[in-house]
């Protein structure tokens, strides 16, 4: 476990968290599951390269998805 990849974890794990309670409140599932997705998925990705781009995609994800 690197620092690049623990900042990673925390940046996309708040965003994840903002996304999750927001989904929580608004009963909307689609931001619910992304930010359920980017708290879990640094956990099991450690390539630094890989937890960039996954934690990218499914940030961009949340403005594509919504409703």
């Amino acid at each position: 476990m690197s620092a690049t990849n623990l900042i990673a974890g925390i940046i996309f794990g708040g965003i994840g968290f903002v996304a999750f309670i927001y989904g929580k409140k608004q009963a909307s599932w689609k931001p619910l599951a992304i930010g359920i997705a980017l708290m879990a998925y640094p956990y099991f990705v450690s390539n630094t390269i890989a937890l960039y781009a996954i934690g990218g995609l499914l940030t961009l994800s949340l403005f594509f998805f919504h409703d």
